[in-house]
């Protein structure tokens, strides 16, 4: 057995920060030391980490690996190791690839190629779409951490937009349903408005007032709504806007939580003033929105 202490760090862990040590074993962590470090811990290998940070593994729930069909961009190998490199030491990848993963050969060929190429822990979502129910069926729950579901289009055309779908995906599918919300018809209403008035040719500007708060609170509000009728699991990604928080409960403790989200920084850091400067840099889906 291989022994590794990393020593006198200053740990940040469970909301906690402590003067500490850890204790690794092969490949898992056997213990954390807060002050004085036993004598069995002695023939460890010592790392002294004295005024260094130590963080547990961090967990990112949405990244695009781009693998496969888009690997020009970045593929599993090279992502999972940049990801380590940032302290990422599991992830989630999402099923807007080419082919979609929206059967379960696809997903059986993800797993397979994470499992040859990955050097972080992986996992990957199987993709939702408006008639792919059969196979959302045949999913072994325990393989994926939830169902993806485009609510706006984006990248991959993956929309799933017919409210019988997704009425039967809510009641059905029996797992984390993790959503882009967009509203499409009122996506679609922006354009019309906006090309209308200005031509085809639009200032980045207009990202925002297209893919607007209306368009992103409409589709939000839609499917805490379902999932609040059909009892389903929901979790809101990359919310863009204040308006949105009011659809998350802060009364109810965590563990007991059926509607979620969580924020991007990239949401929190920039509004739509910046475009000015920054351009196509900071054009996104959902966009940015006002300073408010």
């Amino acid at each position: 057995m291989n022994r590794t202490l990393i020593k006198n760090a200053t740990v940040i862990n469970e909301g906690r920060i402590f003067n500490g040590s850890v204790l690794i074993e092969d490949d898992k962590i056997a213990a954390v030391y807060e002050g004085t470090i036993p004598a069995s811990a002695g023939d460890a290998t010592v790392i002294d980490a004295t005024g260094k940070y130590l963080f547990p593994g961090a967990i990112d729930d949405q990244v695009h690996f781009r693998e496969p069909g888009l690997t020009h961009k970045g593929d599993i190998a090279s992502e999972s190791r940049a990801a380590v490199a940032g302290g990422v030491t599991t992830f989630m990848d999402m099923p807007n690839t080419k082919p979609q993963t929206t059967t379960i050969s696809d997903l059986e060929w993800k797993l397979q190629r994470g499992a040859e190429t990955s050097v972080a822990n992986y996992s990957f979502f199987f993709g939702g779409t408006n008639d792919n129910m059969d196979e959302i069926r045949k999913l072994d729950r325990s393989r994926v951490p939830g169902l993806k579901l485009f609510l706006g289009s984006s990248t991959g055309n993956m929309l799933v937009d017919k409210k019988e779908s997704l009425e039967r995906i809510f009641g059905e599918a029996g797992m984390l349903i993790a959503i882009h919300a967009e509203k499409e018809e009122v996506i679609k209403r922006n354009i019309a408005h906006y090309t209308g008035l200005y031509g085809e040719d639009l200032d980045i500007s207009f990202h925002s007032k297209i893919r607007s708060e209306e368009a992103c609170y409409a589709s939000s509000s839609e499917a805490a709504e379902l999932a609040t009728r059909l009892d389903s699991r929901l979790h809101i990604l990359h919310l863009s806007t204040a308006k949105e928080l009011s659809l998350l409960s802060n009364k109810i403790p965590l563990s007991e939580k059926k509607i979620t989200g969580e924020v991007c920084v990239h949401h929190l850091w920039f509004h739509d003033g910046d475009y000015e400067q920054f351009g196509n840099r900071i054009k996104w889906n959902p966009s940015i929105k006002t300073l408010a």
